[in-house]
């Protein structure tokens, strides 16, 4: 998810939020985490978070719940939940089993690998992040539905039609999402189709405005009644291919009819005695969160400090050298022999610890990818819901910039993606995010592009114990890596864990971040001595979206990043 502007509540909050800390000790949660008996959803969105909760007080397992949820938040936070976009959804039954839904976007069968340059072979970004040509195929319904076929227990009308009738009937805008909505047609206003799905009325909106989406309680209604089909054929589909054809987009009739989610193992590994299962290639998510915590499973993290000058010393350098591999071994794996198992490894991790100089930064120019041979041949948004049987279910979903591409496809009520800014359009050059890449997530047809999204759920002692993802664009893994650093390590409670300050590296470009106000001035001077480029963002970094479970005591624990506007229900 890309942020595009930084609301004064979100930076009110982070001013309260991002103290001058440099101990767990000085940290207090921005509020209570939300307790419940039975069950606990935490996603962006009140309303779909309340949605998940009645599905479950009904009944419905925790994949009925999420699947609710992902339909919800749909309607009710249109800047990154979505129809028209694409995801990831991490599974943990509690017989034990474990699976992966990639329901991420797809390349036109039309697209080509220079599409997104000039006529002398320079990137336009324009290209991959406006307009119609930057919308993969939407993979968004069908991945819901095949999650919901293959381990949900309540049939579509149960789970869709809370989200039809929020559409029907209207929600109450609130303060933020009057301003996200007149910012979207601040810079979208030119697409007619947006115009009439978001300003019916002429005017900008405000809080206590009622926005109704009558054409999207449609598209869901057709999707209760066909399933899948009914998006993938017929009316909607209609409308999707009828705007492709008549704005030089490239999304037709059998792309549409072709796409299908995928189930896939998820990838695993362990952090001091806990176990990790997270999303595999096409998202290089899982993979960079179980390297990273690889390499820093040698260092006594709790012992030098939360935040210490130290303890982010380590954490960047293990960053830039995740990256780095990332640029070079991470795509579609289906198109490209990801080596997803020795990237993963512990033996990996140790070889590419001798780069990490515990005393100094070293130069990003200096860090390259890890010797893998290979074989010849290549705005976001989170919710975690848990059961009463302790069914877990972590997913991240997303448009990729904030209200995707702005367009709205006329009579659908739907935002389209423009997902296809994160193929590398040119090796070397960076998408929206600053993220490089090369072969392995060069643009091909029918290929997913790469991302960066990390649905996570850390077992203890074998059972689920902490369900958790963020949005943030390339953000997103050292995000959830530094939640769970912030539990395991330094033993928070899960909303002050959510809370806590961030920092960033991802190897190019060479500059350390950190949040407004998220570091005293000593911890800089002390990283600057080391030799990091360290620069203060003007905002914030993800909102993560976490579940603990207590066992022990028998309680759910839900944490919404107050970074956001999420919101934990639990009963």
């Amino acid at each position: 998810m890309k942020m595009r502007v930084l609301r004064p509540w979100v930076l009110s909050c982070g001013v309260l939020l991002l103290c001058l800390v440099t101990s767990t000790e000085s940290l207090t949660a921005s509020r209570p985490a939300v307790k419940g008996r039975h069950g606990m959803v935490a996603s962006a969105e009140a309303h779909a978070s309340q949605v998940g909760v009645d599905i479950l007080k009904q009944g419905g397992n925790a994949v009925d719940a999420a699947v609710a949820v992902g339909f919800a938040l749909a309607v009710t936070f249109p800047e990154a939940g979505n129809l028209g976009g694409g995801g990831f959804m991490v599974i943990r039954m509690a017989d034990g089993r474990t699976t992966t839904i990639d329901f991420r976007e797809k390349a036109p069968a039309g697209a080509t690998t220079g599409m997104f340059l000039d006529s002398s072979g320079n990137f336009v970004p324009a290209l991959s992040q406006e307009g119609y040509l930057s919308s993969g195929v939407p993979g968004s319904v069908s991945g819901l539905l095949l999650a919901l076929q293959r381990y949900g227990t309540r049939s579509r009308k149960d789970v869709i039609t809370p989200a039809k009738l929020l559409a029907r009937n209207g929600i109450t805008v609130n303060e933020r999402l009057a301003d996200d909505l007149n910012g979207l047609l601040r810079w979208a206003g030119k697409y007619p189709s947006t115009r009439r799905a978001f300003q019916p009325s002429g005017v900008d909106w405000k809080a206590g405005d009622r926005l109704r989406q009558p054409d999207l309680a449609g598209t869901l209604q057709r999707i209760i009644d066909r399933g899948a089909e009914g998006f993938y054929a017929g009316k909607t589909a209609d409308g999707i291919v009828r705007q492709m054809e008549a704005n030089g987009g490239l999304i037709t009739a059998r792309d549409l009819r072709d796409y299908r989610a995928m189930e896939r193992p998820p990838v695993r590994g362990t952090y001091r005695g806990y176990d990790v299962i997270s999303m595999g290639p096409p998202s290089s998510g899982g993979v960079l969160l179980l390297e990273l915590l690889n390499l820093l499973e040698a260092y006594d993290i709790r012992a030098k400090g939360f935040n210490s000058s130290e303890t982010i010393s380590l954490m960047a350098e293990a960053m830039k050298i995740a990256y780095a591999d990332r640029a070079e071994f991470l795509g579609d794996p289906d198109f490209f022999p990801v080596p997803t198992e020795r990237l993963i490894s512990k033996a990996y991790a140790t070889e590419r610890r001798a780069l990490i100089d515990t005393a100094a930064a070293t130069p990003s120019d200096r860090i390259r990818h890890g010797d893998i041979p290979l074989p010849e041949h290549t705005q976001t948004t989170h919710f975690s819901v848990v059961d009463r049987w302790g069914n877990a279910v972590s997913v991240t979903t997303t448009l990729n910039g904030w209200f995707g591409n702005g367009i709205v496809v006329d009579g659908t009520g739907m935002l389209l993606n423009n997902e296809m800014d994160d193929f590398s359009a040119k090796p070397g050059t960076p998408n929206q995010f600053g993220l490089l890449g090369g072969t392995a997530n060069a643009v091909q047809p029918g290929k997913r592009m790469l991302s960066a999204m990390t649905p996570t759920i850390v077992l203890k002692d074998g059972q689920p114990w902490l369900v958790t993802g963020s949005p943030g664009g390339s953000t997103i893994i050292t995000t959830v890596l530094q939640c769970i650093l912030n539990v395991i390590d330094h033993r928070m409670p899960i909303q002050e864990a959510v809370d806590a300050p961030r920092i960033h590296h991802q190897w190019r470009p060479d500059t350390l971040w950190y949040e407004l106000r998220g570091l005293p001035r000593d911890v800089v001077r002390g990283l600057e001595k080391r030799g990091y480029t360290v620069v203060q963002r003007s905002g914030t970094q993800g909102w993560v979206e976490a579940v603990l479970i207590d066992r022990a005591h028998g309680w759910y624990f839900g944490a919404s990043d107050p970074r956001g506007p999420g919101s934990s229900v639990g009963y």
